[in-house]
């Protein structure tokens, strides 16, 4: 018997729909009927994490977390995922208050990577992501070396995220190669896309080898807690 997936979502709204996407595409299955069952509650008013992370924002979003998540829990959801990479500094918190199992993708991650041999990783994520240490605490507990982008190439990166997608504008790829070349510079055998707006420019643009997606993790960990089956891309989650 599957569990059922419950899905706490708006962080942001295209991000929880392409997570949708991911899941789907990614069970195994041979009719309608073998795909998971899944709660979506999106609440794109949630406060932002990244901001309240770095103390520019005193109202925190794990209330709004919690509720949408209790919400699910009540309907049916046994195992929750949460498609923003930030939102996972409330991880520890979310789980005891929701008493069922949410996913952790940086950990998902960080263990994937182990898995392939990986020994250096660069990461491309959010000032949040990257101040509190939630990817580098992760890889290097799997005995992996972190590596983030420099000042510039960071600000780059938040420009990406909060200028381009999440105002539902073309990513400016200059930008992206630069930050690209210089982790890869910087030793990095992989980098990780932490922020589950870098996913859809992964989704819509060429971005050529030696990146992983964090949803794509969260997703392929999630069916399998979920008791489906993977239905893995020819040459794993590395492209």
């Amino acid at each position: 018997m599957k569990k059922i997936l419950g899905v706490i979502g708006g962080l942001g709204p295209l991000a929880t729909a392409y997570f949708f996407e991911i899941v789907t595409k990614l069970t195994d299955v041979r009719c309608d009927q073998d795909h998971l069952e899944i709660l979506i509650h999106s609440v794109p008013q949630t406060p932002d994490r990244t901001a309240y992370i770095l103390g520019e924002s005193t109202e925190s979003p794990l209330p709004k977390m919690t509720e949408a998540g209790l919400g699910l829990v009540r309907n049916g959801a046994e195992v929750i995922a949460i498609p923003c990479i930030t939102a996972h500094y409330f991880h520890d918190d979310l789980e005891k208050a929701l008493g069922v199992k949410v996913m952790h993708l940086p950990r998902e991650t960080a263990g994937y990577l182990a898995e392939a041999g990986k020994k250096r990783v660069g990461i491309m994520a959010t000032d949040g992501t990257v101040r509190s240490g939630l990817f580098q605490k992760e890889l290097e507990a799997a005995g992996l070396t972190a590596i983030t982008p420099d000042p510039e190439r960071q600000a780059d990166v938040m420009h990406l995220i909060y200028r381009n997608i999440k105002l539902g504008k073309a990513p400016e790829m200059d930008r992206f190669e630069a930050v690209r070349e210089s982790l890869q510079e910087a030793g990095a055998e992989v980098i990780i896309l932490g922020c589950t707006e870098l996913s859809l420019i992964k989704r819509d643009q060429e971005i050529g080898h030696g990146f992983i997606d964090g949803m794509d993790v969260l997703a392929m960990r999630t069916i399998e807690a979920c008791g489906g089956k993977v239905k893995l891309p020819f040459g794993g989650l590395i492209t």
